[in-house]
């Protein structure tokens, strides 16, 4: 086992990569030699960044500590550290059944673990990352928190209070960035809506959008995460007149129906989330939106199901992930409601929904045969060179594939190709 090695771990979602690549940086800066997500983990220091949002991701948690804690235990790794949601979340139980951890941190105090291997933190590199995304592309996470009391969510448990960066932080940031060579920037918060109501006392989304597009180099800018209640209207005449911000929006909306709506305290009902959609399909005309539907919480009928299969074949969402309710400890609907639907019914109901989803996301993507798109080359893979548009976010959304035997295309630039054939959730390009 060689000294100075550390392994890092991450689950969960991109606001958590972004902690592990600044996690990442401060041991590059002393000298260690890091990796990420090893397929072979024997290093002197191992860390995992745990998720700890809904069952399935609690157990993918828990099941990779347990397999680390037993080669802790065998002598196979020399430190073990845990840190993230689940840890912030459940820090104590988890102390209690898995002592062979040597130490566990929350989600915001992961600088600690520096200072338990013997090292100094060094604060003058607080917003510098060693990049887990390929060279062209980074996350920008804007804000820490929520301040929203949805029914089902522990996110507010575990990252308490919306807190924003200021702009002058972000748009530094971004600068840096853009001089190592990154071009397009996936900004990411668990609510965009509510970015500066807290140290602004005003909506600011619109004005840090206009700084960063402003940044020499920002090809392009996607919005990740925004809620329908409150949403800052003023961005879509910055998506709008702006080039390098993509026309493209992540908005959870959970649901449709205004009894679940209600239970799901989502403060906004049908008739608002109808208006929100359609002055932003107005305002911004071509937009691709991404959205969640939220299955299975407690009372949801039939009628409530079918009133939600209505909305997705109405709105002809470019973008739709569905998930089950996990009824989640410390949540507003773990202590007021019983969960009494039975996970294979909540996982039927999911199923229904993505498979509309999947014949209208065919169709819609069948509509762009023939049209010409920019297109961001992200890696080669096998005998095709996969790309993105503006409306495709990495990881998540559609790609799109051209032949490597007639190209040859430099990861990272764009390129203009003409779509020629599509399925649900792949686009076959050839370059003009």
């Amino acid at each position: 086992m060689k000294t100075k090695n550390v392994d890092i771990i991450t689950l969960g979602c991109s606001k958590n990569l972004v902690d592990s690549e600044q996690l990442m940086r401060q041991f590059d800066a002393l000298g260690y030699t890091v990796r990420h997500d090893s397929q072979i983990i024997d290093s002197e220091i191992v860390v995992i960044n745990t998720c700890g949002f809904i069952d399935v991701a609690k157990q993918e948690s828990i099941e990779m500590i347990l397999n680390l804690a037993r080669k802790r235990k065998n002598g196979e790794i020399d430190k073990l550290f845990v840190m993230g949601c689940l840890s912030e979340r459940f820090k104590s139980e988890l102390e209690k059944e898995i002592p062979e951890v040597d130490k566990y941190f929350g989600k915001f105090n992961y600088s600690e673990i520096i200072k338990e291997i013997g090292e100094n933190y060094r604060a003058d590199l607080k917003n510098e990352r060693t990049l887990l995304t390929p060279n062209h592309y980074a996350y920008i996470k804007i804000s820490e928190g929520c301040n929203r009391s949805c029914s089902y969510c522990a996110i507010p448990i575990i990252t308490g209070k919306h807190r924003s960066r200021s702009m002058e932080d972000i748009v530094n940031e971004v600068n840096m960035l853009v001089g190592t060579g990154i071009k397009e920037f996936q900004i990411i918060a668990q609510d965009l809506s509510y970015y500066g109501l807290d140290c602004y006392k005003k909506h600011k989304l619109s004005e840090l959008i206009r700084r960063i597009s402003d940044v020499r180099g920002v090809e392009w800018i996607r919005l990740h995460y925004a809620y329908p209640a409150g949403f800052p209207f003023d961005i879509l005449q910055v998506m709008h007149e702006r080039e390098n911000v993509c026309k493209y929006l992540d908005i959870a909306l959970q649901h449709i129906s205004d009894k679940m709506l209600k239970l799901m305290k989502r403060n906004i009902t049908k008739s608002e989330t109808y208006n929100v959609l359609k002055t932003i399909r107005s305002e911004v005309p071509n937009i691709n939106l991404r959205t969640t539907m939220l299955l299975g919480h407690p009372h949801e009928t039939e009628d409530d199901v079918l009133e939600l299969i209505d909305f997705v074949k109405d709105m002809r969402f470019e973008r739709l992930g569905a998930f089950a309710f996990s009824n989640e400890q410390g949540t507003f609907a773990y202590k007021n409601f019983i969960d009494n639907i039975s996970q294979k019914e909540k996982n039927r109901r999911v199923e229904r929904i993505m498979n509309i989803q999947q014949s209208i996301s065919q169709e819609i993507n069948h509509s762009k045969v023939g049209n010409i798109f920019k297109t961001i080359i992200d890696r080669q893979e096998g005998d095709y060179f996969v790309g993105r548009t503006e409306f495709d976010s990495p990881e998540v959304d559609n790609e799109v594939l051209i032949s490597a035997k007639n190209h040859k295309l430099i990861i990272g630039n764009f390129y203009n190709v003409k779509i020629f054939d599509a399925s649900a959730f792949d686009l076959f390009g050839m370059l003009i």
